[in-house]
């Protein structure tokens, strides 16, 4: 039996992490549940799932939970940053899929690898700002840390049974957002209600901005190139619509092997949780005589400078990436209250990047002080744009 622990089981990949569990064979069995203070749908899930342990992010949250739950019901309970370290170390756990958004999600990625767990990681944050410090302990623990979005398990799954000297590209597909086909001139209107209206995907608003801006895309670059071990200069974006071709592996004799699917996150939660073995599903698979057309271009860094931003910072190195995430955290959440326009998001991230001085190979204080500074920096900068 797999022994599971979901760390952010009531956001968008939380919720279909169960769903995907719900769906499998008696062998896999939620062992943990973590959540921020959506304390009622944690309450739900106990009920369904029956944890040993639950955390939750606040104490009058935990408080709210018991009080709603019986004493049948009711799972060894814990709250806060230390809570939900020990969940992910918890010692019946095989695997801890890392669902919690913002920098909070690199300690207990680091408390699970250093548990000796495999992550499945959903978490952004924890690779594009502490990328050099979570590979270097997964090597030395020799431990598996398994991507969950969508583009990194495809390149997993082309890389399956290839050596990554033979890699000569990664390339990154990106469907382009809701405003790919707009001018810039027509970029500067756009509502946060056109913002979070995506074409293909269905998730939280944070990153469907994120999509909207293509800061997404290049925060995943970053993800790759401490996934896979490649260059930046061997990392391409290619925008693709349609969102079937999920990325592609280009090899030195010049052979592309893509993977394709419908846009569905279930999919790479799927592999990720069942890996080596893949096991059926209960959604629908992709007809490829369904489909009318597949295209490809490149990515406009005109219209889209979040992503230019994301490339430099990844190249820039060091306490860089974590400036150039918490930067776009404090934007993205000004854009989404109302309080600054869509074009102004990268240019807050743009400001706040080029006021930091790098540190190189920090540590995790380093990295969270970096994070801290960027934050202060993005709010007293934004005050003037308000």
């Amino acid at each position: 039996m797999k022994k599971v622990v979901v760390l952010g089981s009531t956001g968008s990949i939380g919720k279909q992490t169960l769903e995907v569990i719900n769906g499998l064979p008696e062998e896999f069995k939620i062992v943990g549940l973590a959540a921020g203070g959506n304390w009622q749908l944690l309450a739900e899930q106990i009920r369904k799932f029956r944890p040993g342990v639950a955390v939750l992010a606040g104490e009058q949250e935990l408080h709210l939970l018991c009080d709603e739950l019986d004493s049948v019901e009711t799972p060894d309970l814990a709250w806060g940053k230390s809570g939900l370290e020990d969940l992910a170390r918890l010692p019946q756990a095989d695997i801890v899929v890392v669902a919690v958004s913002g920098a909070t999600g690199i300690y207990p990625t680091i408390a699970a690898v250093r548990a000796g767990k495999d992550v499945a990681l959903a978490n952004k944050e924890t690779l594009v700002a502490a990328g050099h410090l979570v590979m270097d302990l997964v090597n030395q623990k020799k431990t598996a840390l398994l991507p969950v979005d969508s583009e990194h398990s495809a390149i997993w799954q082309c890389l399956t049974g290839h050596d990554k000297s033979a890699v000569q590209k990664i390339i990154l597909t990106a469907s382009g957002g809701p405003f790919r086909n707009l001018r810039i001139e027509e970029i500067e209107k756009v509502t946060v209600d056109m913002a979070l209206c995506h074409p293909n995907w269905q998730m939280g608003n944070k990153i469907t901005i994120d999509s909207a801006t293509l800061m997404n895309k290049g925060l995943e670059v970053i993800e790759a190139r401490w996934l896979f071990g490649v260059s930046y200069d061997q990392i391409d974006v290619v925008v693709h619509p349609q969102s079937i071709i999920h990325s592609a592996v280009e090899f030195l004799d010049g052979s592309v092997i893509a993977q394709m699917g419908l846009p569905d996150m279930r999919l790479p939660i799927q592999y990720a949780l069942t890996y080596p073995e893949r096991l059926p599903g209960n959604r629908p698979g992709l007809k490829l005589t369904g489909l009318q057309s597949l295209t490809f271009e490149e990515p406009d860094l005109n219209k889209f400078p979040s992503l230019r931003l994301a490339i430099d910072a990844g190249k820039a190195g060091g306490t860089m990436p974590a400036v150039l995430n918490a930067a776009n955290e404090i934007a993205v959440s000004l854009f989404l209250t109302r309080k600054i326009s869509f074009r102004a998001i990268p240019a807050l991230v743009s400001e706040v990047m080029e006021k930091h001085q790098v540190i190189s190979r920090p540590g995790l204080e380093e990295i969270m002080k970096a994070d801290r500074w960027a934050r202060e920096t993005g709010t007293e900068i934004s005050k003037s744009l308000i």
